[in-house]
């Protein structure tokens, strides 16, 4: 399923990403967009988007090559882009989160810029370059934007001054326990993280949103996650990243508490599962096992209320 053609060699999709699009026949067809909006570089519209975020979503791979995804929130302009190719970034270093590990001089790293009050997304990969514990830039990869399906619609607040920690320690699990049961059964939102290493010998990370009804990832008995994949732009980065390296970081939020759970572990795509059936608009399913669990109490500083109605 992962053969490589000559024409796949100057295509920006990896061996993975085009074996699940065989896999619903649109290889052929999505090799035009994949050379005409998978850039090198961020376009204007990206440029001006990402400084007005108040926060960011990152994907991190740890030096035993776990994946961790991660949220970091700062004020607005924490983030600028002096070039199309560069994005600057002024985060400092967070010893209780599990992501931060992956991300030193040289580190790659996955980006998600979400405007969750409008529903704008847009992604970049790319490499570290850091000269300090204050901040870092990013030598983009990939850039690109993402449709707004399947985005809750919220809108944030800063409840404490950003670059003033929580007091409250990180809790380490290898089971997850019934706080962060809740927050899964619970969640309309996550986002998962993942990574391969390229022929090149370049690693490229992603990280990406995934939503839904409230409860549409399903935990079972023995503790694994099952998660739907609808309808989507046919790219399938993360899942295309799974059939290459079968590994994962997920990081669910508490909108409401700032409670953040960050897990890393071991993925199984299941293109033909027949429980797909039960799991409304969905086309295929993927199985996430945790290995690690991070419970950080009063992670972020932010706050979401949904839309007035919701």
């Amino acid at each position: 399923m992962l053969e490589q053609t000559r024409q796949d060699a100057t295509s920006p999709w990896h061996a993975g990403e085009l074996a699940m699009q065989r896999s619903v026949g649109v290889a052929e067809r999505m090799d035009g967009p994949g050379r005409n909006f998978v850039r090198k570089a961020m376009p204007e519209q990206h440029r001006a988007f990402f400084p007005m975020l108040p926060f960011v979503v990152l994907g991190a791979v740890d030096a035993k090559g776990d994946v961790w995804a991660t949220v970091r929130a700062e004020r607005p302009g924490f983030m600028a882009s002096p070039e199309p190719e560069i994005l600057d970034v002024r985060l400092p270093r967070d010893a209780a989160d599990p992501a931060d590990a992956g991300m030193e001089d040289g580190d790659a790293i996955g980006m998600l810029g979400i405007q969750l009050e409008t529903r704008r997304r847009n992604r970049l990969n790319g490499v570290i370059h850091r000269t300090d514990a204050g901040a870092f830039q990013v030598r983009v990869g990939q850039s690109f934007g993402n449709c707004p399906q399947y985005i809750q619609l919220r809108s944030s607040a800063f409840v404490r001054d950003p670059d003033v920690p929580t007091a409250m320690l990180p809790l380490h699990s290898a089971q997850l326990d019934d706080r962060a049961l809740g927050m899964i059964e619970g969640a309309d939102t996550f986002f998962v993280a993942s990574y391969v290493d390229r022929e090149n010998g370049e690693r490229q990370v992603d990280v990406s949103h995934r939503g839904g009804n409230a409860g549409f990832v399903r935990v079972g008995v023995d503790g694994v996650l099952t998660v739907p994949d609808f309808p989507g732009n046919r790219f399938f980065n993360t899942l295309g990243n799974f059939l290459v390296n079968p590994k994962a970081g997920l990081v669910f939020i508490d909108f409401e508490t700032g409670d953040m759970l960050q897990m890393t572990g071991r993925v199984e795509v299941l293109l033909d599962s027949p429980e797909v059936v039960t799991f409304q608009r969905a086309e295929r399913l993927w199985r996430f096992t945790p290995e690690e669990i991070v419970l950080r109490p009063d992670a972020l500083p932010l706050r979401w209320n949904l839309p007035p109605g919701l």
